[in-house]
């Protein structure tokens, strides 16, 4: 599938849903889906990046995951742990800025200070910015930046206010990309999503291939962005 390249978006967020529906299809357990969805996930941002996208966003945990089963939970925050020490240094040695965003709230000792080293990492010349959504609720996000502009007393406006959010100094995402078949937000994004353009796809997310983006990113590049304008 061709894109056009002058029309690649430049900031590209996934929902990645459909981990444990994988595993559950194939009689694993649901956390085996969750150990394919992160090998996909370094697959897709990889071509993401390689093929000129600058900004990516991935939905890794949100606040209301932490209801799920418990040896679900603590798996998803081994995995992350082992890849915020080992195959993320793939990324940054490349150029590529890892952010972890979201709150910091109920997450452990051993994950705070894996974010806290990768916050420390030098890149050198940035090639690209990967935004990793753990613990990220949007609501949470927009109430977190009205109590900091309240407490300090400022009266903001659309810039100041996107500069107090998780992901300031990134700009909106173009596209907002969701694998296994639902079409909803899901507490992601909500305030920078204004504008974005969304696509979802019944494709669960171990199974979301490059292919596959190269084919959203041809969608994308025929629409026609108009930002409220005729």
């Amino acid at each position: 599938m061709k894109f056009d390249p002058a029309k690649l978006p430049v900031h590209v967020a996934f929902i990645m849903d459909g981990n444990g529906r994988w595993a559950t299809a194939r009689g694993l357990d649901r956390r085996e889906g969750h150990r394919k969805g992160v090998k996909t996930m370094f697959s897709v941002v990889g071509s993401a990046f390689k093929i000129g996208v600058k900004y990516v966003t991935v939905y890794a945990f949100s606040t209301e995951n932490w209801n799920r089963p418990k040896k679900e939970v603590d798996e998803l925050m081994r995995l992350f742990h082992r890849y915020f020490t080992t195959r993320l240094s793939k990324l940054t040695s490349k150029g590529i800025k890892v952010n972890v965003i979201g709150s910091t709230k109920g997450l452990s000792d051993t994950i705070l200070s894996d974010i806290r080293d990768l916050s420390r990492v030098e890149t050198g010349k940035v090639n690209g910015v990967l935004n990793i959504a753990l613990n990220y609720g949007g609501r949470d996000e927009i109430i977190e930046a009205v109590n900091a502009a309240i407490k300090n007393g400022k009266e903001v406006d659309e810039k100041s206010f996107s500069d107090m959010l998780f992901t300031s100094g990134c700009p909106d995402p173009d596209l907002i990309v969701r694998t296994g078949g639902e079409k909803r937000l899901s507490n992601f994004l909500l305030y920078q999503a204004a504008y974005a353009e969304l696509y979802f796809t019944d494709t669960l997310w171990p199974d979301f291939d490059t292919e596959e983006l190269y084919g959203i990113l041809s969608d994308y590049s025929n629409r026609n962005r108009k930002f409220g304008k005729v």
